[in-house]
């Protein structure tokens, strides 16, 4: 039997394993959803959001891209997260990354991949403004872990610039924002940064005040 095979057999046995403890379980599923969490993860197969928070289908709305960035011009993003705040009225931001991020390792070596280059240089310029941090690990595996965290720390703070995002926090005071790290050897989340509503940013040029109806 083929995997792709396999995979649908164990959805019916999942589908049957739900119905069995909780009877009106897909058709409660199936009216609406009203999470209260958007996840901006990375792709990485081996980071399931639901997994490693154990939560159930509707408690977390979700975008991964590769090394989980928040870059102002990825219409997918900004679509992903307009609709989070603006429609389901989320209450929470989750961005996590993960240690041994190969998107990371990437960007911090001299190979070209190709078209994720692009994506990539992104990576790089968080790199170039945190070097010396970066720099001061003891290892290789430590760089990367390192740039990891700071990575996600950049990603947060340009989520907070977002107009999206601050004009939600003038008018509805929502929402929170987390940094998250998924540590691969231990299946532990570690907290990295918070921003509450109406958090200074890092430099007042990127904040707004009047915003378009």
């Amino acid at each position: 039997m083929k995997r792709y095979e396999q995979m649908l057999l164990e959805n019916k046995a999942w589908v049957e394993d739900m119905l069995d403890s909780n009877p009106d379980f897909f058709t409660r599923l199936a009216q609406t959803q009203k999470p209260e969490f958007l996840w901006i993860g990375c792709s990485d197969s081996r980071v399931s959001p639901s997994e490693i928070t154990q939560t159930q289908p509707g408690e977390i709305f979700i975008h991964r891209n590769i090394a989980n960035l928040v870059v102002h011009t990825d219409m997918n993003l900004l679509s992903v997260l307009q609709y989070a705040v603006e429609v389901l009225e989320i209450s929470h931001i989750i961005v996590c990354g993960h240690y041994g991020c190969g998107g990371v390792k990437a960007a911090l070596s001299h190979q070209s991949y190709g078209m994720i280059d692009i994506w990539l240089r992104h990576i790089k310029d968080a790199y170039c403004q945190h070097k010396e941090d970066v720099d001061g690990a003891s290892s290789e595996d430590g760089r990367v872990n390192r740039l990891v965290e700071v990575n996600v720390r950049q990603q947060l703070m340009n989520l907070a610039k977002t107009t999206i995002i601050q004009k939600s926090w003038k008018n509805n005071k929502r929402p929170y924002l987390h940094g998250w790290v998924f540590d691969l050897s231990n299946g532990k989340l570690k907290p990295l940064l918070e921003l509450a509503p109406h958090e200074s940013i890092d430099d007042p040029i990127y904040t707004y005040e009047n915003f378009q109806a």
